[in-house]
């Protein structure tokens, strides 16, 4: 192969006055003075150096993208229009270089751009036919052809206007590639060909034809399989042997290999090997979007989901949506995702251990990493998939999104309410008398009202009625001394601390009642609006992280197909006290049968959950809603956090029943141990003792 190009200005102006002469001998007009022709030449050339598309030097063909799990070699995905992945000439083999070049345009290395000799042998061959059977065109006219059907930024007109079958179409085609080759070496033209040209059956580029054929990547293609896919760009359509005739195909290799033999780039026996060699088709083709996702049985799909809806909030790849979604599918992209495979395993199986695939009710799970919004798993029993079965769903269970905005999560909204009594000065010791029924200052016209009055009470009266702490209200889940600790601090506080920790009110009645009457929302802090577990873990995970609150981030990295990487958006801010947040921490040991920094804890309604993690500190809080309908347990260590709602999606009004929160409680855990691992990991810090006891 040669060095790079280094073709002259004059060196270009005697090839265009070469074709404007054989077109004009075409045309009829041969007496026309070669030198008249040239000066036009020369001034046409000028012209169309300064006209140059710059898409011809730097193609922009749309390319996949591939979304990989958190080791970033475990492919989740990839998103394409069309299937191309551009590689490097260093990753092509050496024979499919020349395999091409035989096939479409033996005196590659030899032309600038447009061969004279070519073009008059077409010439004389459509003379003698009748009929434009001989196109002449070499490598590079094709990569101008091809670059500018394919741009995806002109206009439908002008890529139509590529392949358009008029004289001017082709001078202007010559005339770019002579330009072309005076800009690029035929190193650079070969790359750009063999990335855009299209191979038939989808695959557009060598490494997308290599793998849908072959299964293999462009680096590894031998000579008899190089040769076949050469010999597809004639007609792809018909020469491609999975979507094409393949005796078709073979006709077309044993074509490109004697042209090889001819052209003296293989020896007689590699030859003779070549056509004997017994190819084996793969026709693998790769996933296309989130419901082709891998990993099907453990529900890779819900997360797929969640990253794409979030990659259509990212205004860094469009400012529209129509944009951002156009870049995931074109851009080339290289996306590492926070995907943990085994974290994402254990969640499916625990979720599927309380609910089998065909049950029409759903325990959705998410695990969240503390400090970082990070994003392991989502998973639900569930399948993601389209059909009629109940098995399967593409609907956003577990992150929301999509009309889906979340199950009522019962007592775990009681975090909020502590954090703005903790926030307000009120220390953990802040103790009520906690009746079995609690008569508010809140007006209620409900049928269980209290002449007027809103006035909620305790699910187990005998074990949680009396003088309660936040330590014990907390552990014991006592409704009657969470609302009124409401009513001390304000539901308006409440719900403002339930918004700065993450939770959207998406549902629009809970917008509207946030937005108009927070002040007299009683009820806010037993958890009666939809939320997700993904934003109940990541709420819990700030509190975890010390207040420092990540929004989910599905992503580790992105990388353009240009290699550059893609700067994330900042996703995390301090909206706590640090104190403020350890104190909290400190009354959630509770709930899960350990001992506070005090020990101040007296029963829990997760106690299993502490025998599960054993010397390791552990914390979270479960949440049951009005006659049981949903059964929450949201866990964190200083390392992750989990949630979990057991529900019915499609019907809010089939209780799940107070019998299922032991196993809900259960399978978040393990879901919360396998995702903190076995390495172990430092304990909660302690809270000072003004926030435990005040003074």
């Amino acid at each position: 192969m040669s060095s790079p190009n280094t073709t002259s200005k004059p060196g270009a102006l005697a090839r265009l006055g070469g074709v404007l002469v054989l077109v004009g001998v075409l045309v009829g007009v041969s007496a026309i003075p070669v030198g008249a022709v040239l000066v036009a030449g020369a001034h046409w050339s000028e012209q169309q150096r300064d006209e140059l598309p710059a898409q011809l030097l730097d193609p922009p063909a749309a390319q996949l993208t591939r979304v990989y799990a958190n080791d970033g070699k475990t492919l989740i995905t990839t998103f394409y229009d069309e299937d191309r992945h551009d590689v490097a000439l260093s990753q092509i083999a050496p024979v499919m270089q020349k395999a091409i070049v035989a096939a479409e345009d033996t005196r590659f290395y030899e032309h600038g751009g447009v061969d004279l000799k070519g073009v008059a042998r077409a010439l004389v061959s459509d003379a003698r036919s009748g009929t434009a059977e001989q196109g002449a065109s070499t490598l590079t006219m094709q990569l101008v052809r091809n670059v500018l059907k394919e741009d995806p930024t002109l206009t439908a007109a002008e890529r139509a206007a590529a392949t358009q079958d008029t004289a001017g179409r082709k001078l202007r085609e010559i005339q770019y590639a002579i330009e072309l080759e005076s800009r690029l070496s035929k190193q650079q033209i070969l790359r750009n060909y063999l990335n855009i040209v299209y191979f038939g059956d989808g695959a557009y580029g060598i490494e997308a034809a290599a793998r849908r054929i072959f299964g293999v990547s462009p680096a590894r293609l031998d000579l008899a399989q190089a040769a076949l896919i050469a010999g597809i760009v004639q007609s792809p359509d018909v020469y491609n042997p999975i979507g094409g005739d393949k005796a078709q195909a073979k006709v077309r290799q044993t074509y490109v290999l004697n042209a090889m033999l001819k052209a003296g780039m293989i020896t007689q026996a590699q030859h003779d090997a070549a056509v004997k060699e017994k190819l084996t088709y793969s026709g693998a083709t790769q996933p296309n979007g989130c419901v082709d996702a891998t990993g099907t049985t453990a529900g890779w799909g819900f997360f797929c989901d969640y990253f794409e809806r979030w990659w259509d909030t990212q205004t860094q790849f469009g400012a529209t949506r129509t944009e951002r979604e156009n870049a995931l599918r074109r851009g080339g992209y290289t996306v590492v995702t926070t995907l943990d495979p085994g974290v994402q395993k254990v969640a499916a199986e625990q979720s599927r251990k309380v609910y089998g695939l065909d049950n029409k009710k759903t325990l959705p799970i998410a695990v969240v990493q503390p400090g970082t919004g990070k994003v392991l798993a989502l998973a639900v029993n569930r399948h993601y998939a389209t059909g009629d079965s109940i098995t399967d769903t593409v609907n956003p269970l577990i992150s929301g999104g999509g009309g889906v905005n979340g199950y009522p999560s019962g007592s775990t909204f009681k975090m909020f309410t502590m954090l703005a009594a903790l926030e307000a000065g009120m220390p953990l010791s802040t103790g009520f008398d906690s009746p079995s029924k609690l008569v508010t200052e809140w007006s209620d016209s409900g049928p269980d009202s209290c002449d007027g009055r809103y006035c909620p009470g305790n699910a187990n009266p005998g074990w949680m009625d009396g003088y309660r702490t936040m330590w014990d209200g907390f552990g014991r889940s006592v409704n009657t001394y969470f609302v009124h600790l409401e009513e001390q601090v304000g539901p308006a506080a409440v719900v403002a601390m339930a918004k700065k920790l993450g939770i959207s009110f998406s549902a629009p009645a809970d917008a509207k009642m946030a937005a108009d009457s927070a002040d007299s929302w009683g009820s806010f802090t037993l958890g009666v609006i939809d939320t997700t577990p993904l934003e109940l873990a990541s709420a819990y995970a700030a509190v975890a992280a010390e207040g420092e609150y990540c929004s989910p981030l599905p992503v580790a990295s992105i990388t353009g197909s240009d290699g550059a990487k893609v700067t994330l958006p900042g996703n995390c801010s301090q909206v706590l006290d640090p104190e403020i947040a350890r104190a909290a921490t400190d009354a959630a040991r509770c709930p899960v049968g350990q001992q506070s920094t005090f020990g101040e804890c007296n029963g829990g309604t997760a106690t299993q959950v502490g025998d599960i993690f054993g010397r390791l500190d552990v914390a979270g809080k479960t949440g049951s809603t009005e006659d049981n309908r949903t059964e929450t347990f949201v866990g964190f260590t200083p390392t992750m956090a989990a949630a979990g709602i057991a529900n019915d999606p499609a019907n809010p009004s089939d209780l799940v029943g107070s019998a299922v929160e032991t196993r809900v409680v259960t399978a978040v855990a393990r879901t919360l141990r396998a995702a903190v691992g076995d390495d172990g990991y430092d304990g909660f810090t302690p809270p000072s003792s003004q926030t435990a006891y005040g003074g």
